[in-house]
């Protein structure tokens, strides 16, 4: 009799586990009392469509509390469904309602399902955001490199949460405005003097067009000058300039070279042909003995000729002096 009674006594917990988990009688009684009228079937359709009752009716519970009267239920099972948080929506609802702040349910669930966390968007949008830029390089127009860094004031743009632009497009728009500013600079002093025009510049452009943000302020935090790079550029062009010319007048030293060696070439050959035709003058000699044309006193006429030549320019020759 113990054993059996141990049974049903088991059994009757179990069977209002059960029934308290599909019909969670304490939460809707904390809804009845706090003004939220929803019914027990309710409730239990929910387990059944396997929504959280705790998360909704916490969710309801706040926006009635908050005065907020167009939240239904039915609104709120179909954003949990759709893979929204309902706390954070509801959350940023009841902000935006004490801040004054023209935000409906269909533009929430909207931010919240485009994967941006729409109660901070309502927060920053209370409660600006500073943001601070990397250090931006830019070179004035006297070849003076100036690095900046701005911190840009933000807030977000509820109506623009939806398909707009983050902060690395901010940034991104902000440096290039740096740049631009900079570069358009006669000289990296006025730049230092009047760190102010940058911002003004800047914040002409319309930067946070197309963004989720909008562009409170642009502040010049730290300007650092940086290389010469007019300087550099200079000097890594005259190198340039030296190291053609030394080339070209390799060049025209090869080629002088390389002439000078045609002309002792062309010298050699003309010596080879004066030998050539020396060579041939015995030969001559020789054919005019056996034709008859030539005599031996020619001949010998000839070789007196020859030494009288050679004694007459050894004479003309000016005598080494002796050494003393």
């Amino acid at each position: 009799m113990v054993g059996i009674g141990l049974l049903l006594a088991f059994g009757i917990i179990v069977i209002l586990a059960v029934f308290f988990y599909f019909v969670p009688f304490l939460l809707w009684i904390s809804a009845q009392v706090s003004g939220v009228r929803i019914s027990l079937i309710q409730l239990f359709l929910m387990r059944i469509r396997k929504v959280p009752p705790q998360i909704i009716v916490r969710g309801m519970i706040e926006a009635h509390k908050a005065g907020l009267k167009n939240i239904t239920r039915d609104e709120l099972e179909a954003h949990y469904l759709a893979g929204g948080h309902v706390e954070r929506v509801v959350h940023a609802l009841v902000s935006a309602s004490k801040a004054n702040i023209d935000l409906g349910f269909q533009m929430a669930t909207a931010i919240d399902l485009a994967g941006r966390d729409v109660f901070e968007a309502v927060q920053m949008s209370v409660n600006p955001k500073v943001i601070d830029t990397p250090p931006v390089t830019a070179v004035a127009k006297d070849g003076i490199q100036l690095i900046a860094k701005a911190r840009v004031t933000v807030r977000a743009n509820i109506r623009q949460l939806v398909g707009g632009a983050g902060e690395d497009t901010v940034l991104a728009r902000v440096g290039e405005g740096i740049v631009s500013s900079i570069g358009s600079s006669e000289s990296h002093k006025q730049v230092l003097e009047n760190p102010d025009s940058i911002s003004k510049l800047v914040l002409k452009k319309g930067l946070d067009s197309g963004t989720a943000f909008e562009i409170l302020s642009i502040d010049i935090a730290d300007i650092d000058i940086g290389k010469n790079i007019g300087a550099t550029l200079q000097m890594d062009q005259a190198q340039a300039d030296k190291n053609i010319a030394q080339a070209k007048a390799e060049e025209r030293r090869a080629m002088a070279i390389a002439l000078e060696q045609e002309m002792k070439a062309k010298a050699q050959e003309a010596r080879a042909k004066v030998i050539e035709a020396e060579a041939e003058v015995p030969k001559a000699m020789a054919e005019a003995f056996r034709s008859g044309n030539l005599g031996i006193m020619d001949y010998y006429r000839m070789k007196n000729v020859e030494a009288d030549t050679a004694m007459r320019e050894s004479i003309a020759k000016p005598t080494a002096k002796p050494e003393k």
